[in-house]
């Protein structure tokens, strides 16, 4: 498990913050912030604009969801992308630990869990951009000797007053110069050494371009081959050496959709927890097998990454059926 590398926690608080300053102004949505501060290279990737500092461990943050992307959607004519909520999460996560923690932008960032439970209605289209306001609360804080180690953000996501879901990450950060140790030769890896395979049509996962499609069929049912295109814009959007989060969770989505049988299904719900860094150079296999229906008719879904005869990431997702 990822969380195994590294001996980071010395001592830990539930809601401990280095800026408490309490703000009292209404979120603003005028402007994203910077790029930096969320990780992205690209403007147009940022969904964040604003934050609020309520108090200790507690934060409200201001967020667009574009009325359309390139990407992300929306996945159906009435619909955003709930995978644009978790990023939405990601984002105000990465702006937390800067603005509020203090952690270094050298810093690299390794997620071990994240959850996410958004309804339906509040995805909903407008033919306008979508603000939202996130509330957050911080729990769990590790230190590495005097610096902020990790931490576990809960989400609450808001639209126009009224609550639409909720999240949860629990995340670590180390120096450049400790990741480079625990990376050690895949510290210089990229996207680039993939071996290319042909994936599944991309209109059977909801998809019209393939550089968008994330998994190539396999002889055995239930069962697929990472495939990604490594200059793909979005996914990789600024040097990686190991496949980031948002491919796995994509991947994840598409083989739940080839699994229930229907392109346009929503993950309202999902689970994620990565055991491990999954690699460029050696084969990602995928398998999927659904689970009894949940009680509120969502399609459930167990999807498992493996490589090199482990199992690197696990996740569990909740399927509306379009």
């Amino acid at each position: 498990m990822v969380g195994t590398l590294l001996q980071e926690t010395t001592r830990t608080t539930s809601t401990e913050t280095i800026d408490e300053t309490p703000a009292k102004r209404p979120v603003d949505f005028q402007q994203t912030i910077p790029r930096s501060l969320v990780h992205r290279a690209a403007v147009s990737e940022v969904f964040v604009t604003d934050l609020n500092i309520l108090g200790p461990g507690r934060f409200e943050v201001g967020a667009q969801w574009p009325r359309r992307h390139g990407f992300f959607g929306p996945r159906t004519p009435a619909s955003h992308d709930p995978m644009l909520y978790t990023e939405t999460c990601r984002q105000a996560g990465m702006l937390l630990a800067h603005r509020a923690y203090g952690v270094p932008l050298g810093y690299n960032f390794l997620s071990d869990h994240k959850a996410y439970d958004v309804d339906f209605a509040g995805l909903a289209t407008d033919c306008r951009p979508v603000d939202v306001v996130l509330q957050i609360s911080a729990h769990d804080i590790a230190y590495r000797g005097k610096n902020v180690g990790g931490m576990r953000f809960e989400f609450d996501v808001f639209r126009d007053g009224e609550h639409i879901g909720t999240g949860s990450e629990r995340w670590r950060c180390v120096s450049s110069a400790v990741y480079r140790r625990v990376r050690g030769e895949h510290f210089a890896a990229t996207p680039f050494q993939v071996t290319v395979l042909p994936t599944v049509e991309p209109a059977t996962v909801g998809r019209y371009d393939a550089h968008d499609v994330l998994v190539a069929a396999t002889e055995q049912q239930g069962h697929w081959v990472l495939q990604f295109d490594p200059d793909h814009a979005v996914l990789f959007d600024h040097a990686v050496d190991h496949v980031p989060g948002m491919v796995l969770g994509e991947a994840a989505r598409q083989a739940a959709l080839l699994t229930v049988g229907d392109p346009h299904a929503l993950p309202l719900r999902a689970e994620f927890e990565f055991r491990s860094y999954v690699e460029f150079d050696a084969e990602c296999r995928i398998r999927a097998e659904e689970l009894a229906p949940a009680d509120d008719g969502t399609r459930l879904v167990r999807v498992d990454f493996e490589q090199n005869g482990d199992t690197v990431m696990a996740t569990e997702l909740a399927m509306r059926l379009s």
